[in-house]
């Protein structure tokens, strides 16, 4: 199936298409916002919801990252460094902040890394839609940039400010945040949100608006608002942020994917470039939420077979070290502005 962009998903800045973008933008959001909802109305759903976020979402987003680092020998030529270099050296950091200052440092770094890294990963997905709109989004970026991040800004402040002394259970020490932060963040978010808005209305009326990085900025700001602010329960406002992020990231990958082979099956990464094909997609999540499944499953039994009276905390200092590594890989392997995302994502450079 050729991925060739037609003058409408240009005009219009699908990604892919208004189906898959439908799902990717608003239908993700959807999900993740009501299972927000479901939680807060009835909190025993609560572990059922975490363990399906986890093992069809959460691992399965996780493996995804080597989709790009090893599922071929060029690939793994590449990534050594990521792939045999870094895991040693980011398990042995967590290990050791764990033993040497408390386990508390786990959940307070997953706290703010995982913020950053959810606010980075929505901003790079927002330039992918920037550069497809072709040209179409043309107010200044940084207001842009402001409006983005000022809204998640003001969450974490909102969050250290509440200082709810755990997070998923853990014991949490937050940043000391005086409550004139909070709404000095407030002001800029609400004030750059509305010149951000009142600017993409007015490009809408001169029939200029880009419809889906219109759409996604605004999914990006019902997230963020609705699980760092709506939601006063810190976990359960978390995990509307992850079955989001989740969701995109394995989405996204799937596309990146798609779109790199394109041109059918390659002999340079046969099983990739085969479950890739858009006609197998059912087989391409089968195929990682199984790896994901097997690999998570293996790591918490030999845990608990080897190391049962300490089998919880060292389960969350090894899951820890896998996210803490994938967010320093994704870093480095999805910046849009490296020519060879921009090639594969079909998207192209536009001015500032």
């Amino acid at each position: 199936m050729s991925l060739a962009i037609s003058h409408e998903t240009r005009s219009a800045g699908w990604l892919r298409s208004a189906g898959f973008d439908g799902t990717f933008i608003l239908g993700i959001a959807a999900l993740a916002v009501a299972s927000g909802l479901i939680v807060l109305q009835n909190p025993a759903l609560f572990p059922l919801i975490l363990f399906l976020d986890l093992w069809v979402l959460g691992y399965h987003h996780v493996i995804s990252t080597y989709t790009r680092l090893a599922f071929d020998a060029e690939s793994r030529k590449a990534n050594q460094f990521f792939l045999y270099g870094l895991p040693p050296l980011v398990l042995v950091a967590t290990v050791a902040l764990a033993l040497g200052v408390g386990l508390w440092t786990i959940g307070t770094i997953y706290l703010y890394w995982q913020w950053f890294h959810y606010t980075r990963q929505s901003w790079g997905v927002s330039q992918a839609y920037r550069r497809k709109s072709g040209g179409l989004v043309r107010e200044n970026e940084t207001l842009t940039k402001w409006a983005f991040y000022s809204l998640p800004a003001w969450g974490i402040a909102y969050r250290s400010f509440q200082d709810p002394g755990t997070f998923l259970g853990l014991e949490l020490r937050v940043i000391p945040v005086p409550e004139f932060v909070v709404y000095a963040a407030a002001t800029v978010a609400l004030a750059t949100f509305g010149a951000w808005s009142f600017l993409r209305l007015k490009a809408f009326l001169n029939g200029e608006g880009p419809i889906a990085h219109t759409l996604y900025m605004l999914s990006h700001f019902v997230i963020f608002g609705t699980g760092y602010l709506l939601i006063e329960d810190i976990t359960y406002g978390w995990l509307v942020i992850n079955i989001w992020h989740n969701a995109q990231y394995v989405l996204f990958v799937w596309l990146f994917n798609t779109n790199k082979f394109k041109d059918g099956e390659s002999t340079k990464a046969r099983l990739l470039s085969k479950l890739s094909q858009p006609q197998n997609r059912i087989w391409y999540f089968g195929f990682c939420i199984a790896l994901s499944t097997v690999i998570y499953a293996s790591i918490s039994v030999s845990i608990s077979a080897a190391f049962a009276e300490v089998a919880v905390p060292l389960a969350l200092v090894i899951y820890s070290a896998i996210n803490f590594h994938h967010y320093i890989v994704d870093s480095y392997i999805w910046k849009m502005r490296k020519p060879s995302i921009q090639k594969t994502m079909e998207i192209e450079e536009v001015p500032h």
